[in-house]
């Protein structure tokens, strides 16, 4: 049985991906902010 990766909505993906590229804090605690892994991320 294969597990489906959880779908984000666009907006949320972009939201996330501005605030890693800012720089402004460890891609960690982005991923733990936002709820994901930071795999994910």
């Amino acid at each position: 049985m294969s597990v489906m990766a959880k779908a984000y909505p666009k907006e949320f993906r972009d939201d996330v991906v501005a605030v890693a590229r800012t720089g402004q804090g460890q891609s960690a605690q982005i991923a733990k902010d936002f709820g994901i892994s930071e795999g994910t991320l």
